[in-house]
C-alpha cells in the first residue's frame, strides 16, 4: 500500500459519485431541454376573457390580446 496506489474501496467510492454527478448533470439538462422544446412549440388558442376596458369589480382582463 506504500507505492502511492489507491485502495479500491476508495476507487468504488470515487467512481460512483463521478456517475452519481454525470446522471444528475444529464437529468437536470435533459428536463431543461424538455421545457424549451414545450415552451417553443405549443400555441395556446385564443380563449374568451375580458377585453381591455371592458372589466368591472373583480374581473381581470388581458394586458394586451393576440387575438
Amino acid at each position: 500500500m506504500g507505492d502511492g496506489t489507491p485502495a479500491p474501496k476508495r476507487i468504488r467510492t470515487r467512481t460512483y459519485v463521478i456517475l452519481g454527478i454525470g446522471i444528475a448533470t444529464a437529468l437536470f439538462v435533459g428536463a431543461n431541454a424538455h421545457l424549451v422544446f414545450v415552451a417553443f412549440s405549443s400555441q395556446p388558442a385564443c380563449v374568451d376573457h375580458v377585453k381591455v376596458g371592458e372589466s368591472g369589480a373583480g374581473q381581470l382582463s388581458a394586458a394586451k390580446s393576440s387575438c
